[in-house]
């Protein structure tokens, strides 16, 4: 009898320890996640996700692709920058902490599986609502729906309502979405698309939630930072958010110093344009020194 009970009492164990170590079908666990951005030193969501400071979040505001795509290149981050997309509501930047899910055609074996999983895990409607309850403030949903244009519009105006909602941020679609005219009226929100479309979304299956996925050219991973100007969408690793603040900044006050000497006279266009001398990066630094910053332009 104590033989059996030990072999009914090991087997709850392994049932239980098991369930509790498989992650979400579709999902990374939470130590994967972890361990895939690693470089990020920084708080994260209780789900592993990097957790950008808004502080850094406001300092992107002022950073353009062009600046932004020097400092990611320098780091040996060549393919961080997406454009070619169709903007709702146009004006001012689009930033934020990126949440990922992504789409693949339809296999109808996998789909059953996929929403098995999605009862068992308590989820609510359609497979394209699944991410959205998931959504935190600041956050940016960019979903890969492999370009898909017709019968690929991943939302309309209600689950937009709901995205800004529960954001308060953006929309990033590799694919489309439908309603145009009621997301337009979302004021503050966001929407980067490849094109739209009336009909609604079939024939894809929800394949992951917060896992690395492809847009366009980019591998965007859950916690970037998306940052939108009008030439498309840079995303940023976070733990080269700040070095890429940085640079900005950097490129800012270069461009300020250098206007005030031409327009003083005391220095010609081709001493500006050209690599400084010493000395005048002695005496940028100096001014920058003035001014309270603490930047400084290596002299050497």
């Amino acid at each position: 009898m104590r033989a059996i009970f030990r072999i009914a009492y090991a087997a709850i164990l392994i049932f239980v320890f098991t369930k509790a170590a498989f992650p979400q079908l579709g999902m990374f666990s939470n130590d994967q996640r972890i361990e895939l951005t690693r470089e990020w030193k920084g708080d994260r969501f209780p789900d592993g996700r990097p957790k950008v400071p808004e502080s850094i979040l406001e300092g992107l505001k002022d950073v353009d692709a062009e600046e932004a795509w020097g400092e990611l290149q320098a780091h040996g981050y060549k393919y961080q920058f997406e454009g070619g997309w169709r903007e709702i509501n146009p004006g001012g930047r689009m930033v934020g902490r990126v949440f990922t899910a992504v789409f693949m055609p339809l296999r109808p074996d996998v789909n059953a599986v996929i929403n098995d999983r999605g009862k068992t895990e308590g989820r609510i409607g359609a497979q394209n609502s699944w991410p959205i309850d998931m959504l935190s403030p600041g956050d940016v949903l960019v979903v890969d729906l492999f370009g898909k244009i017709k019968d690929g519009t991943f939302a309309g105006d209600n689950l937009s309502t709901a995205i800004f909602a529960k954001s308060h941020n953006g929309l990033v679609v590799d694919g489309a979405v439908r309603d145009v005219t009621g997301i337009s009226e979302i004021k503050g929100m966001h929407v980067f698309v490849r094109n739209f479309d009336p009909s609604a979304l079939r024939d894809t299956t929800l394949m992951g939630i917060e896992v690395p996925i492809r847009i366009g050219q980019v591998t965007v991973l859950p916690g970037d930072v998306a940052v939108s100007d009008p030439e498309g969408i840079t995303f940023i690793p976070p733990q080269l958010a700040q070095a890429v603040i940085d640079r900005a900044q950097m490129i800012h006050r270069v461009d300020e110093w250098g206007h005030e000497m031409l327009r003083e006279g005391k220095y010609t266009p081709g001493q500006i344009d050209r690599k400084w001398t010493k000395p005048m990066i002695q005496e940028f630094n100096k001014w920058l020194e003035q001014k309270g910053l603490t930047l400084r332009m290596p002299e050497e």
